[in-house]
């Protein structure tokens, strides 16, 4: 039995998006839990589908002492403040400090952090832990499918274990699977793996990257083929968070194997993979308007999905544009709702009035001010409630949310379900909870890129990817990059970048 520090701090930075990730964002519990310190986390994380927690039953199931220290979340966000981080960082370094002795460190993070004051957080964070803890302790850390892989975090620990689905319904079971690659290495005292880190020359879409579809789907299962060679420990290939102006911006492989040349045959094989199907990583895009008419039209006995892909606050959005509602409205959809729509003005309207009277908004509009401007109109208050419900689907099974007050209002045939706080529409619940039940429309409307297809791929007719106003925009060659490093492509098969001198 082994002695092992886990803790976690984990965020999503879109450089683009408009507000910022302050301390209180870690602390506070919205889809996530909020900051959880020492034997907390071992009972809030369990039944969650969350790394930290699977690490926590597979490293407890192999007979391991573990010892709690802080784990936080915040919604991802632009970049996260210098005093988050460095609270952060303190909280972890004493925890550590007041922890020892013991034989190993296993963190919970994201991989696509940016701060204020560093452009590679957890790379930082990594930094500082390894200088802290000396050579020679290990150091494992799960990854988020989207992280920027860069070498400071690959240099600065012995495993870097990144999810495989995307949704994400594999969070939990990479957690496990880290616990898996810690215990092996902890049963060869002094032995560290083999390791190798390949980048990617090209920036991948978002909706390029789920792993329900080809071309992802077929990357994934050639990892999987490779990680069972002789001489293989794991495998792991982080596609990217594109909408961070980083240097290190973009997919990555990495490897672990019992000896260089394993690790290093590995990573080449899937680079080679990966480049061979490079144009299929793009896919079509309509507008709100061609993505309302076409689901208007379509008589199907299930419901067409459109997917507000750049108003996803899973990405950094504001999730308060109002494209996609507006073309359905205006185009008389019927049996449609669109959600998760955040205006907490409006919601507190809406429970102050009650349900069943009638309401005059100006609807969202007000974060993110680039796209569409607030819809303005009547709606009535067909439910109400406190915001606070229990996920039920794959993605965020587990998960307690509290959105604040939310109202489910309609307009003609077009409803929409408005939160006070923040939430990607990627669980039916968010929907039942205010007795709409998403089998029974004919149209949703979802404020989510990919994880909604965890949910909601068995009720869906057709899925359409809507390029409306938002801050997380899906196509790499339409954002003003600044610090990505020369030559490297923006989108599949797109230009290579060069920096304005």
């Amino acid at each position: 039995m082994s002695r092992i520090a886990i803790a976690g701090f984990l965020h999503e930075t879109n450089t683009f998006a408009p507000v910022k990730a302050t301390w209180d964002d870690f602390v506070r519990t919205e889809s996530f839990p909020g900051l959880s310190t020492g034997e907390e986390i071992l009972t809030v994380m369990p039944g969650k589908n969350i790394a930290i927690a699977g690490f926590i039953g597979e490293a407890q199931s192999r007979g391991h002492e573990l010892a709690p220290l802080a784990w936080c979340f915040a919604i991802p966000s632009a970049h996260v403040t210098e005093h988050a981080f460095e609270t952060y960082a303190e909280m972890l370094l004493t925890g550590l400090e007041n922890a020892a002795p013991f034989d190993a460190v296993y963190l919970d993070l994201h991989g696509a952090m940016v701060c204020e004051h560093f452009e590679d957080g957890e790379g930082e964070l990594l930094s500082r832990v390894r200088a802290h803890l000396g050579p020679e302790i290990p150091l494992v850390v799960s990854l988020d499918l989207h992280s920027n892989t860069t070498r400071q975090m690959f240099d600065n620990c012995d495993g870097l274990i990144a999810y495989r689905t995307y949704p994400h319904i594999d969070m939990a079971d990479t957690g496990a699977r880290a616990a898996r690659y810690l215990d092996a290495m902890l049963a060869k005292p002094g032995l560290k793996p083999a390791k190798s880190h390949r980048t990617i020359p090209f920036l991948m879409p978002l909706t390029g990257q789920c792993t329900m579809v080809e071309p992802t789907a077929g990357v994934y299962n050639k990892l999987a083929q490779l990680e069972q060679e002789d001489g293989m420990l794991s495998v792991s290939f982080t596609p990217g968070f594109p909408p961070a102006d980083i240097w290190d911006c973009g997919p990555v492989v990495v490897a672990y194997g019992d000896h260089q040349e394993n690790a290093d045959r590995a990573v080449d094989t899937l680079f080679d993979a990966i480049l061979q199907h490079e144009e299929e990583f793009q896919v079509e895009r309509l507008s709100p308007g061609e993505a309302a008419s076409q689901a208007i039209a379509s008589n199907a006995h299930k419901p067409f999905v459109l997917a507000d892909v750049q108003d996803n606050c899973g990405a950094g959005a504001t999730s308060d544009t109002t494209g996609m509602l507006r073309s359905l409205i205006e185009q008389g959809a019927d049996g449609a709702v669109v959600g998760v729509l955040v205006d907490g003005a409006v919601a507190a309207q809406a429970h102050v009035s009650g349900k069943g009277e009638t309401i005059n908004v100006s609807l969202g509009g007000k974060v993110y001010t680039d796209g569409d401007p607030p819809y303005e109109g009547s709606f009535e208050v067909v439910a109400l409630s406190n915001g606070r419900f229990t996920c039920t689907g794959p993605f965020y099974k587990g998960a307690k949310p509290d959105l604040g007050p939310m109202a489910l209002l309609r307009s003609g045939g077009v409803s929409v379900v408005v939160s006070t706080h923040r939430m990607q529409a990627a669980d039916k619940e968010m929907f039942r909870h205010l007795g709409c039940e998403p089998a029974e429309q004919k149209i949703l409307g979802l404020k989510s890129s990919v994880h909604f297809r965890a949910d909601f791929t068995d009720i869906a007719e057709k899925v359409l990817v809507v390029e409306a106003p938002g801050a997380s925009v899906d196509r790499p060659e339409k954002l003003p990059y600044k610090n990505l490093r020369p030559g490297v492509r923006l989108g599949p098969k797109g230009p290579e970048f060069v920096p304005k001198e």
